[in-house]
């Protein structure tokens, strides 16, 4: 594979039962590939992201003593899966996404209108590693800030996440299952991927 699929989910607002299940099995084959993916015909109004790119653009031009305070971490993220569920990503359009296939590292540009869509590590081992938490990383080498927005969907901090009983296997990575809750693993997470976070939290009276 040498790109991502791009999949129309516009059938699923739709009634046409034909076309749903079209789209229901071409995601789930792109979880069972690589666990990244494109979606189209998502119905969200352009106006509604170039707002968001505004806002966003407006956060990073205040002093930069005053994003410290906002700013979760300065440190910047190299390669990692994502924790939970499902993500979903707008990127503006410097690009740098890359995603590690089964054949080596892809590029994952920005196409104008779609969000990437990608497994997190709870919905693999949900599944029992039928789809795909996969390794992603940003190399940006457009030579400008680049803006990404990423939303987690995530399991509650207290959950644990069990895999399906219909759907027993491992991680196609070979990582070792972890057993807890989902709080326990994301600060286990945090803690390699964000050191100084991680510090911080430590540091907070109790």
């Amino acid at each position: 594979m040498s790109e991502l699929p791009v999949i129309d989910i516009a059938p699923l607002l739709g009634e046409d039962e034909d076309g749903k299940a079209a789209v229901a099995a071409a995601i789930g084959a792109a979880c069972r590939d690589n666990g990244f993916f494109y979606v189209t015909g998502h119905g969200v109004p352009a106006e509604l992201i170039a707002g968001l790119d505004a806002a966003s653009r407006r956060f990073f031009a205040l002093p930069e003593p005053v994003k410290n305070e906002i700013a979760m971490d300065r440190g910047g993220v190299g390669e990692h899966t994502d924790y939970g569920l499902l993500t979903l990503l707008l990127q503006d359009a410097n690009g740098g996404l890359q995603v590690r296939t089964r054949d080596g590292w892809i590029e994952a540009p920005p196409l104008e209108g779609t969000f990437v869509c990608n497994i997190g590590d709870m919905l693999d081992k949900l599944t029992g590693g039928q789809y795909r938490s996969t390794p992603h990383r940003v190399r940006n080498r457009s030579g400008n800030e680049r803006l990404s927005f990423p939303f987690f969907f995530d399991p509650g901090w207290d959950s644990e996440v069990p895999p399906l009983p219909y759907a027993p296997g491992h991680r196609w990575d070979g990582q070792v299952d972890f057993t807890g809750t989902y709080g326990e693993y994301l600060l286990s997470k945090v803690s390699k991927v964000f050191p100084r976070l991680f510090e911080t939290l430590d540091e907070r009276p109790r």
